[in-house]
């Protein structure tokens, strides 16, 4: 079953483990609005370090917060030219791993 989201896709430079951590900052702010239970159950992510690429689940609000939260963060910390985002349909297992849960 195809799942929603949004794919970011870092420029060269930027370093893939940052863009995840500021990501986890966004499920952080999610939770502080919907609660911790909420966004585990509702939001996931992938990452594909082979081609720099973080897929943000978007099938819920939560969801699309969380994508909008991130969106502007990474803005500010990485500038507006060092990613390209765009809506996809991912499907589990696609580019290498299923969409993680918010939890793990």
């Amino acid at each position: 079953m195809a799942r929603e989201s949004y794919r970011y896709r870092f420029r060269e430079g930027v370093e893939l483990r940052e863009a995840e951590d500021t990501l986890l900052l966004s499920f952080l702010a999610a939770e502080g609005i919907f609660g911790e239970a909420r966004v585990r159950m509702d939001a996931g992510y992938a990452v594909d370090a082979t081609i720099n690429v973080i897929f943000v689940d978007a099938g819920t609000l939560i969801g699309q917060v969380i994508n909008a939260v991130f969106t502007l963060f990474i803005s500010r910390e990485f500038g507006r030219d060092a990613f390209h985002v765009r809506r996809v349909e991912v499907r589990p297992g696609q580019n290498g791993q299923p969409l993680q849960e918010a939890g793990r």
